[in-house]
C-alpha cells in the first residue's frame, strides 16, 4: 500500500521544507508500528527544486484478520481464503488513512513550529496513489475530489494488461495536483475520502466516528456536493450515526459563515447613505439589546448557545455583573477564531475564571448546560430547519432550563425597508426561514406553554410604525409556579 506526496520550491523556500511540515527528516527512512502492520516513511527525492515523501504500508494480513474486519464491507468473507487472500495489503483503504493520521498527526493539524508560516500557506503539491478502490469508477473519485480544489487524473486500472478485452477493473490509478491548499487540507481529504471511495473500514465504526469525521471535514465538508455520499460511506452506512452527522453539519453551517461578512449585510441594509453620521450598526444594537434583558434578569451566569465568533462573549466578559460566561458551538473554528479574539492564553487568571468555550450541539441535551441563570440564542434558530427546532427547545428550554432565556432572530417584514435586498431574498444564504412578528410571537407562545416561562417581546432596532423592528427579541422567564408539571408534560410528549 503505497502513497506518494511531492512539492517544488525555490532555493529561498526549498522543497525540502517538506520535511519539516512532516516531521519526517528527508535524510532518514523511518518504521512505526501499527496496528495492522509497519508504515515507513522515506524521500525517493529531496532537493531544494522538488521533493517526494513516501509512505509504504505493509500490512500483516493475518493480524487484519485475527483483530476483526479482514475483508471489505462487513469485514465479511467471500470464500474459505478470502480473510487472507484480498486485495488489503496492496490497495489504500482505511488502513492507508489510519496510517496517515497516525504517522502525520501534526501536519494533518497544520502544527509546524519549524516552519509556521509555511504551514499555513498553500503549497504545490501532487500526491499519487497507485492503487485506489473505487466502488462509482473514475467519475465518483472526479466529483469527490474536484471541489476541493484538485485537478484529478483517475486512470482505470485493467484487469490484465495482456488481455485487454477483459476491461477495467474497480481500481484506479489516483494523480491529484494543486497550488491552492495546505499540506493540512490535504491530508485531510485523503483521511476521508479513502475510506469512502473503498466504501469498507476495516475496523468496527462507533459513534466516536462521527467526532473524527467532523474534525478532519472541518472547512470543506459541510458545502461538499457529495456531502451526503460522504457522510453515509464514511459512517459504513450507520443510518444513526450518518444521521447525527448530517445534523451537526449542517449547524456547522451557521458557524462556518464569517460573521464580520453577516455583520457587514446587517451593516448596509440598516444603515442610510444620506446621513452624513453612519447609524450604530444593527449587530451592536442587538448585542446591546441582549445586554440590557440580562442586566434586567439579574443573571450572573450565562451561556451563549451559537456563540459563533464571540463578539458577544466579549461584549459580556466587560460587564463585571456576569461572573460566569459560557460559549457554545458545534464549530471548532469559530471556537479558536473566539479564543483568539478573547486572547484567552494571555488573559489574567482572574479574567480567565469567568469564561469557558467548548464544543456542542444544540440539537442534543447536554448536562453542561444545565444550572444557568440565563442563555442567549442570538440570530440561530433561522439556520435550523423548521423539523429540528423541537430537538433544540428540548435541550434548552426542557433539559437545560435556565431562568432567563433571549432569542432574536430577524424580523421578515423589515426586509422591504432594505434597497440593498432583492425582494423575496432572506438576508443570509444560509437562513431557512424568516418570520413575521406574528409568526415569531406564536412560536414563542407556544414554547413558553409547553416548558412552563413567560415572555416578552421588544423591538431591536428603528421600531418602524408600518413593518416593525429589523430584529425581534423574546425574553422568556421561567414560571417556578408551574415549570415543573410542565416539565414533565414535555419530557412524556417527547418520549412519545
Amino acid at each position: 500500500m503505497f502513497l506518494t506526496i511531492s512539492t517544488t520550491g525555490t532555493q529561498e523556500r526549498p522543497a525540502t521544507d517538506l520535511g519539516f511540515l512532516l516531521h519526517k527528516h528527508p535524510d532518514k527512512a523511518q518504521a512505526f508500528s501499527t496496528s495492522y502492520g509497519t508504515a515507513h516513511v522515506l524521500y525517493p527525492e529531496a532537493g531544494p527544486e522538488r521533493c517526494t515523501a513516501a509512505l509504504l504500508l505493509e500490512v500483516d494480513a493475518v493480524a487484519l484478520v485475527r483483530r476483526g474486519k479482514g475483508k471489505g464491507r462487513g469485514g465479511a468473507p467471500d470464500a474459505a481464503l478470502a480473510q487472507y487472500v484480498n486485495d488489503r495489503p496492496y490497495a489504500a483503504s482505511s488502513l492507508l488513512a489510519v496510517a496517515l493520521s497516525g504517522v502525520f498527526s501534526s501536519a494533518m493539524r497544520g502544527v509546524c513550529d519549524a516552519r509556521p508560516d509555511r504551514a499555513a500557506e498553500p503549497l504545490p503539491l501532487r500526491i499519487e496513489v497507485p492503487a485506489l478502490p473505487a466502488r462509482g469508477g473514475a467519475a465518483l473519485v472526479r466529483a469527490l475530489f474536484e471541489p476541493l480544489g484538485w485537478t484529478v487524473t483517475a486512470d482505470p486500472v485493467p484487469l490484465d494488461a495482456e488481455f485487454p478485452q477483459w476491461g477495467d477493473s474497480r481500481y484506479v490509478r489516483l494523480v491529484l495536483e494543486s497550488r491552492a491548499l495546505t499540506l493540512a487540507a490535504a491530508l485531510r481529504h485523503l483521511y476521508v475520502l479513502l475510506p469512502v471511495l473503498d466504501d469498507a473500514k476495516h475496523y468496527w465504526v462507533s459513534s466516536d466516528e462521527v467526532d473524527k469525521l467532523l474534525r478532519a471535514g472541518e472547512g470543506w465538508l459541510s458545502d461538499h456536493p457529495e456531502q451526503h455520499l460522504i457522510t453515509s460511506r464514511y459512517l459504513s452506512r450507520r443510518w444513526s450515526l450518518t444521521r447525527q452527522a448530517r445534523e451537526r453539519l449542517e449547524l456547522v453551517r451557521l458557524a462556518e459563515t464569517d460573521d464580520s461578512e453577516v455583520e457587514a449585510i446587517d451593516n448596509a441594509v440598516a444603515s442610510e447613505t444620506e446621513e452624513a453620521e453612519r447609524p450604530t450598526p444593527l449587530a451592536v444594537l442587538r448585542r446591546e439589546a441582549i445586554l440590557a434583558a440580562l442586566g434586567e434578569s439579574g443573571a450572573a451566569r450565562v451561556l451563549d448557545l451559537g456563540c459563533g465568533q464571540g463578539q458577544l462573549v466579549q461584549a459580556l466578559l466587560k460587564d463585571v455583573r456576569f461572573t460566569e460566561i459560557v460559549g457554545v458551538d458545534v464549530s471548532m473554528r469559530a471556537l479558536t477564531i473566539a479564543s483568539r479574539r478573547l486572547k484567552l492564553d494571555r488573559m489574567g487568571e482572574r479574567q480567565a475564571a469567568r469564561v469557558k468555550l467548548f464544543q456542542g450541539s444544540l440539537a442534543y441535551t447536554d448536562n453542561r448546560l444545565a444550572g444557568y441563570d440565563a442563555a442567549v440564542l442570538s440570530e440561530v434558530i433561522e439556520h435550523l430547519d423548521l423539523p429540528r427546532l423541537p430537538a433544540l427547545e428540548y435541550a434548552v428550554f426542557g433539559a437545560a432550563r435556565p431562568r432567563t432565556v433571549v432569542v432574536t432572530t430577524p424580523n421578515v417584514e423589515y426586509n422591504v425597508r432594505w434597497e440593498s435586498l432583492p425582494a423575496g431574498h432572506v438576508r443570509h444564504g444560509d437562513h431557512r426561514f424568516e418570520w413575521t412578528r406574528a409568526e415569531f410571537q406564536r412560536w414563542s407562545g407556544a414554547v413558553a406553554a409547553r416548558y412552563g416561562y413567560g415572555v416578552g417581546f421588544r423591538p431591536v432596532g428603528p421600531d418602524d410604525p408600518e413593518v416593525g423592528p429589523p430584529t425581534q427579541m423574546a425574553v422568556f422567564a421561567l414560571d417556578t409556579a408551574v415549570s415543573g408539571t410542565t416539565q414533565n408534560i414535555a419530557k412524556e410528549e417527547r418520549t412519545a
